[in-house]
């Protein structure tokens, strides 16, 4: 039996000629997609299109918010693009597993938006731009988090690895002064680190808490004579007396009672002692 499909979080996004799509093949199925698109206007000598759809801080700080999230669909045909993709299979699909479907693609949704609100925060000093990245780098990164000492090729654990690559590209882009592309890998990679090592419990993400307003306490004048008397008893209507005050307390709380109500509340608790008292 599948243990991944006992539950709502692991069940696939939707089925495709009878195989099942899951989040992370769900992404490999879009990105491929936006591949074949972006050939398509690059072979009819259209790519002046694919500007629209590029990350540009200048462009977004003008209103144009839709970069934000359409950078990522700029997808020339090339290696790299293979191999982000055999990420997402392989690494994302197991960091879902691990995860379930929501937060995974919490995870990822987080990943995508890093580079592109930094820099347009960033933007206000310096003009930035941003094409063409899927994130895959960053999940692997995560599913490395998650399995530090999996085994990979050449008997490779995924820790070392991923550390090495990261300083790899870190230096690559110190050596060609690509300074978006080397924050850009630091940001996605360590918010995939960060991620994972908080939902694993190493640390509590603080809390914001709102004050609240005290409800006002009401004092309630005396209850009716008659409620009163008509709870006299064989022993004196102490009891009764005590009955009715506390359905006055659970009502309106033990602020509304009157301080002679009080004083009779705590005269019928001694009553009440001294007769358990009596039959001991």
């Amino acid at each position: 039996m599948d243990i991944y499909g006992t539950s709502e979080e692991h069940r696939p996004v939707m089925w495709l000629r009878g195989y099942p799509l899951y989040a992370a093949h769900f992404l490999v199925f879009v990105f491929t997609g936006s591949l074949l698109a972006t050939s398509l206007l690059l072979a009819l000598n259209a790519g002046h299109l694919l500007a629209w759809l590029t990350f540009s801080s200048s462009e977004v700080l003008r209103g144009q918010i839709w970069r934000v999230a359409t950078y990522g669909l700029v997808n020339p045909p090339g290696l790299p693009f293979v191999i982000d993709m055999l990420m997402f299979v392989w690494f994302g699909r197991e960091v879902e597993k691990f995860f379930g479907q929501k937060k995974f693609l919490l995870l990822y949704g987080g990943i995508y938006l890093a580079t592109p609100l930094l820099f347009t925060a960033l933007g206000v000093w310096r003009p930035l731009a941003l094409s063409g990245e899927t994130g895959a780098f960053a999940l692997f990164v995560a599913f490395a988090s998650l399995y530090p000492n999996a085994v990979l090729m050449f008997d490779i654990l995924a820790k070392w690895a991923a550390a090495v690559l990261i300083g790899i590209f870190t230096l690559m882009a110190l050596a060609y002064h690509d300074w978006t592309g080397l924050m850009s890998l630091w940001i996605t990679s360590g918010f995939a680190h960060l991620y994972v090592r908080g939902e694993q419990g190493a640390f509590n993400l603080p809390r914001l808490r709102w004050p609240q307003r005290r409800p006002k306490l009401r004092v309630l004048p005396d209850l009716p004579a008659s409620k009163l008397s008509e709870s006299s008893s064989r022993d004196g209507g102490s009891m009764s007396e005590i009955d009715a005050l506390l359905d006055k307390i659970a009502r309106s709380g033990i602020g509304s009672l009157t301080a002679k109500e009080r004083a009779r509340l705590e005269q019928g608790r001694a009553n009440l002692l001294k007769k358990e008292s009596g039959r001991r």
